[in-house]
């Protein structure tokens, strides 16, 4: 794409989405972004959010599903998550940007006077801003396309902006440099039996009133479109049938890459952009993982323990990492969202009988926290294979602190802040922060193994990288206590000494982490703590298989 000794030039996709939100534009993106990466290519894929918290880290999961960490420290929109999952590249803090973020860039350098004196406004100065953040990645010289999804719906007076800034770029890239891709809904009318296409024709006239023509229109839908219907879409929305391509349902997201390929999506796309690329995709090792994925052996029950369950997206990088480490081990991996509410009182061990595993999800706050102390008890009495991630490995601690080292009354300081003994408590660097937004360790952090421990057969090597996003920790000042009455510190880190990991003996697999694996876990590398609890709870249920107690 460019000459020797010269960095590539990117060229740049923009996914936008029409007629109604969770669409699915993430999915499409990230399978788009697959085919081209199988093709040869080198892709990112970069996430504009179109309202103004700086980030979606002080937002509740409710509002806009779990917060993805990115390696260094970004915390970012969930469908960061499923570039990473699909690609297995890393993104970073340049792969999401939002509202908030560009003004607040936009307002700090008024106030340092870069502008001159210059009247700021929405256009250039907003609109300069965020082109110049969409420019970001491809001007690494890494990459030949940088496809970036645009959050939101076209219509909305939030994302005004940003499509201005796609306008924009595409003439100062020039031919063949951008190409649009909308997605949009085809919905199905039960009591005429028929598809409907006036909700597209209507998404993509507003689109172009903005300015912009779609090169591609993808349609979501849950009957197949005839092609009699993606001429209709074709006359009516300025482009060739060619270019309407149809977004049937899909049993898995994983399907979604194949079906696109189906559709040539991918072809399209590099014949807009003039890009020469004689290669098939090369899907073998996704075909493998999907094959596995549809034709289990075996089958376990997880109970996930959280406080957000009724939201499915406040885990979402914990349900994706369930299904990889199903996936490598040939066994279904059967959720249980348990609320943690609900293990406070009463009978509350009913709630977890019949799982062969029990992950307790992390989190912030007071709210559920005795039920998730519960669900461990639960685990390490009943010799249930346990994972606790952040706050799930820190309930761990409070519950052995309690029950087998004899600490009445233990309790984490986020929690109480009375409590005679605070085996989790604020970490050193965080006691005079007061601002909340991106001021928690966030991002990769080393960890050094104990030779011989549960973690250091799990990873296989000593050291190791995961990911954080906490602001309590393990306290060492009873580190002695613990390791005398069976709780042992497995993983350090060696600069701080911050306790990483902590694991019982005696027990099948116990394991608690202060880290998030999840956030690596892809389908090409799944998170090898996550294929092993899954093992671990395998071994669990097959005896129950037989007939035989556990």
């Amino acid at each position: 794409m460019s000459g020797k000794g010269q960095p590539k030039t990117a060229k740049y996709i923009f996914v936008t989405g029409g007629v109604t939100s969770s669409l699915g534009k993430g999915i499409i993106a990230s399978s788009l972004a697959k085919l081209l990466q199988a093709r040869g290519l080198s892709v990112t894929i970069q996430k504009l959010d179109p309202y103004i918290n700086i980030d979606p880290g002080t937002l509740n999961p409710y509002e806009h599903g779990e917060c993805y960490v990115t390696n260094d420290g970004a915390e970012t929109d969930l469908d960061l998550g499923h570039y990473e999952r699909f690609l297995g590249v890393p993104t970073s803090q340049a792969n999401n940007i939002t509202t908030g973020r560009v003004y607040f860039n936009v307002i700090t350098k008024e106030r340092r006077g870069d502008y001159l004196g210059k009247t700021v406004q929405v256009v250039p100065h907003i609109t300069d801003e965020i082109k110049q953040n969409i420019l970001l990645l491809g001007a690494t010289g890494q990459y030949d396309i940088v496809i970036t999804e645009l959050g939101g719906c076209v219509g909305d007076i939030e994302s005004l902006p940003f499509i201005e800034a796609a306008r924009q770029l595409k003439w100062d890239l020039g031919e063949k440099n951008t190409l649009f891709i909308h997605l949009t809904l085809v919905p199905y009318i039960a009591a005429a039996g028929e598809l409907k296409t006036k909700p597209t024709q209507h998404s993509v006239r507003a689109l172009s009133e903005y300015g912009i023509q779609p090169d591609i229109i993808v349609c979501r839908t849950e009957h197949p479109i005839p092609q009699e219907m993606r001429r209709k879409i074709a006359l009516f929305c300025n482009v060739s049938p060619n270019d309407v391509i149809e977004a049937m349902d899909a049993e898995t997201i994983y399907d979604v890459p194949l079906l696109m390929r189906k559709e040539k999506l991918d072809q399209r796309a590099l014949y807009k952009l003039d890009i020469y690329n004689d290669k098939d995709a090369d899907l073998e090792q996704w075909k493998n993982f999907l094959g596995k994925l549809k034709n289990p052996t075996e089958q376990i029950t997880i109970g996930l323990v959280g406080k957000y369950v009724e939201l499915k997206d406040s885990y979402k990088s914990i349900a994706e990492g369930l299904i990889h480490a199903g996936a490598v081990n040939e066994t279904k991996v059967n959720v249980v969202w348990i609320s943690s509410e609900n293990l406070v009182e009463g009978d509350y061990q009913k709630k977890l009988e019949n799982l062969d595993g029990i992950l307790v999800a992390p989190g912030f706050g007071e709210r559920g926290i005795e039920g998730k102390i519960n669900a461990v008890k639960y685990a390490r009495e009943n010799k249930v294979p346990f994972f606790g991630i952040c706050l799930g490995m820190q309930c761990a601690v409070i519950e052995y602190a309690r029950n087998v080292v004899g600490f009445e009354n233990a309790h984490s300081s986020e929690m109480n802040k009375e409590t005679p003994y605070p085996v989790i408590d604020l970490m050193e660097e965080q006691k005079l922060v007061t601002n909340k937004g991106g001021t928690m360790r966030l991002g990769a952090y080393a960890c050094k193994l104990e030779k011989g421990s549960l973690a250091h057969h799990v990873y296989g090597k000593l050291n190791i990288q995961e990911r954080h996003r906490h602001r309590y920790e393990f306290n060492n000042a009873y580190l002695e206590q613990f390791k005398n009455a069976g709780m042992i510190p497995t993983g350090i880190n060696t600069d701080s000494g911050l306790v990483e990991i902590v694991e019982i003996k005696d027990h099948p697999f116990f394991i608690g982490v202060q880290f998030h694996p999840e956030y690596k876990s892809n389908v090409a590398n799944p998170a090898p703590l996550f294929v092993h609890f899954v093992k671990a709870a395998l071994r669990n249920a097959i005896p129950l298989m037989k007939g035989t107690t556990k």
